[in-house]
């Protein structure tokens, strides 16, 4: 498999090298040549397969040969080694959970595969790799927890300060070594905008080797199929394809998402549930893409004015508006909607949900109003304990600390404060 810039087609390069590089030279994100189709067998006998052989049919010929078939299927077998269940919620709603493993995200996934892929890249070179990723949330922790202690590589996290949840900065500013917090006095936007511009400056290129964790970076993309292949598994009405519902911000999540959809995943419709950041489900009711500055909401890890991986979408459906609308609905999510969510999710259905799950339910809920027959899946993408005040300020019960949680408490907070200036990040950088 070959890998194009998306702003220059032209030029091709392995996973390896898209994987090490994370954002093609001219800033464009890197897209698979081809969408592979999965064998036939795969979909109709799903059950019988282990989650395993799943994910690694899944990802193998987006690896191609750039990694032999035994390693390739032990950094599978290390990157799921948690449990991925569906939990019905309602009659008609059930919620994939996706935050059974290590810092408790969804996003534990895509790290602990590109971390252990880019570990074996460079295993044999004699130079460091810095990786450099923004977070809004849980890509953060995710990432530190991933790529902790591995030998030769260097992690640079920026986050916006004030703006993500007690827990996840704990998660990603307490472990130390390799791994440094730079708390960045602005939105996710301008981390994001940091980083990008990093990527594509001569002096750091220079001076560094430079890639990135974000869900830009195609080993952290990729591997965010296998939920839902493994959803499907679970999915007990094979005739009936459910309806997907994916928290929203950067949109790396959902495009996998679509990815699997196009390579033979049966899905019947896919929805985007975002918060208050409406620059998608604007687009989807008028046709005009319009970037906007983030909004703080509620559900931060999606709080994304301008996201990313929406070109990505666009490549999957050749740019074609009308295709993309047949698979693709969004909705817009208040923070007083979302409060009422979890409050009534929990009261009716003793189910409880983080914010961004509370955004997806809702959004599939409303989509499930207007087409009768329909179930659906939501994923909740973030254990309710790593928002504890918004979830029990409406559910008025604690939220069980789980024992990755209680480790963090009374841990010390290594970060390094810097405003929003790509400057500040360079001049770290390069000290």
């Amino acid at each position: 498999m070959r890998y194009y810039s998306l702003n220059h087609p032209a030029e091709k390069v392995s996973f390896k090298e898209a994987t090490i590089r994370g954002q093609a030279p001219d800033k464009g994100l890197y897209f698979p040549e081809q969408i592979p189709v999965l064998p036939a067998d795969l979909i109709k006998n799903i059950s019988a397969h282990s989650h395993e052989d799943i994910a690694l049919q899944v990802i193998r010929p987006y690896v191609g040969d750039t990694i032999p078939e035994n390693e390739l299927r032990r950094i599978v077998s290390e990157t799921i080694d948690f449990p991925f269940p569906l939990v019905p919620v309602t009659p008609g709603i059930s919620s994939l959970e996706l935050f059974h493993g290590p810092t408790l995200a969804f996003k534990d996934v895509g790290a602990r595969f590109m971390s252990r892929c880019l570990g074996y890249f460079v295993k044999d070179t004699h130079q460091e790799v810095t990786v450099l990723v923004a977070t809004s949330g849980d890509t953060g922790g995710a990432v530190a927890s991933g790529f902790y202690d591995v030998e030769g590589v260097n992690v640079v996290i920026l986050y916006p300060s004030g703006k993500v949840s007690s827990v996840q900065e704990l998660q990603l500013t307490t472990l130390g070594k390799n791994i440094s917090a730079l708390e960045v006095s602005g939105t996710f936007d301008d981390c994001q905008r940091m980083v990008k511009t990093a990527f594509a400056d001569p002096d750091l290129n220079r001076a560094l080797f430079l890639t990135s964790a974000n869900s830009i970076n195609v080993a952290r993309w990729l591997p965010q199929q296998f939920y839902y292949f493994f959803a499907y598994r679970a999915w007990t009405e094979k005739a009936h394809p459910p309806v997907i519902s994916v928290p929203s911000g950067n949109f790396g999540n959902i495009c996998a998402g679509l990815l699997a959809h196009r390579s033979g995943l049966p899905a019947q419709h896919f929805i985007a549930a975002c918060n208050a950041n409406d620059t998608v489900p604007s687009f989807l009711q008028t046709g005009q893409y319009s970037t906007r500055p983030a909004i703080p909401t509620l559900s931060n890890a999606m709080d994304v004015g301008d996201p990313s991986n929406f070109v990505r979408i666009l490549e999957i459906f050749a740019h074609e508006f009308s295709s993309l609308k047949k698979v693709l609905s969004s909705y817009s999510i208040t923070d007083e909607e979302t409060r009422a969510t979890i409050r009534d999710v929990y009261k009716k259905y003793h189910y409880l949900a983080d914010p961004h799950g509370a955004v997806g339910f809702l959004a599939l809920e409303k989509y499930l109003a207007g087409h009768p027959g329909e179930k659906g899946i939501f994923l909740e993408t973030a254990h309710p304990v790593k928002f504890y005040d918004a979830v029990e300020s409406e559910t008025g019960e604690k939220v069980p600390l789980p024992d990755n949680v209680k480790i963090l408490l009374g841990k010390e907070k290594i970060s390094t404060k810097i405003s929003p200036d790509f400057s500040a990040l360079k001049n770290f950088l390069l000290a």
